[in-house]
């Protein structure tokens, strides 16, 4: 779900910058030395799920993963996601270093809400968090779809269809990426309990 460079105007650029340079400053804030293992591994597992893309007008489709990296993150979902987007536009040239601000805002900014949304449930039972987690997964990629097409339409009105067909063409990955993350979750309840009850401590 990388835009491209060229594409959008110059203030939905510095918009999107500034966001991202905010995010990450929080999330850098919040990263302790217990956190930094955590964020770089699911920092390389967002870079390699994104890897494999189709290109989709001025956008891509693909696995994102910030679903998994949002609700056992926190806000280190910001600085993670943006070393990843950087790692990617310098040797595979997708996105670009001026749209890096816009394209951390896309898949990270949902991330940390869907944190705020979902993660008090993830402790709950099993069915629960499940539901829980399939939903971050799923809203994760729903929520990164519109600001890319809020952004795409702020640029230009003329990028309206493009827009609907960017959300459109990701609902087969919003499903995808919510049994990935409630899997995930489930995996971790039982190998690694202990790293499940610290997720409500991320944000603090």
């Amino acid at each position: 779900m990388h835009i491209s460079e060229g594409i959008l105007s110059g203030p939905v650029l510095l918009s999107g910058a500034a966001l991202a340079a905010a995010g990450t400053a929080i999330g850098l804030k919040k990263l302790d030395y217990d956190r930094i293992a955590r964020t770089g591994i699911l920092s390389a597992a967002f870079f390699v799920a994104s890897l494999i893309h189709v290109p989709v007008g001025p956008t891509s489709v693909h696995l994102i993963l910030n679903g998994i990296v949002g609700i056992l993150l926190g806000w280190c979902a910001f600085p993670a996601i943006l070393i990843a987007l950087l790692l990617q536009a310098l040797f595979f040239q997708f996105g670009g270093i001026t749209t890096l601000g816009i394209n951390t805002i896309i898949m990270a900014l949902p991330a940390v809400v869907c944190y705020y949304l979902f993660s008090p449930f993830i402790n709950n039972k099993n069915m629960t968090a499940i539901i829980a987690a399939f939903a971050c997964g799923f809203l994760c990629v729903f929520f990164s779809a519109v600001i890319m097409g809020a952004a795409l339409i702020f640029s230009e009105k003329n990028f309206m269809e493009i827009s609907a067909l960017v959300i459109v063409s990701n609902l087969p990955v919003m499903i995808i990426e919510g049994f990935i993350t409630a899997f995930c979750i489930l995996f971790l309840k039982k190998v690694q309990p202990a790293l499940i009850s610290q997720i409500r401590s991320i944000s603090q």
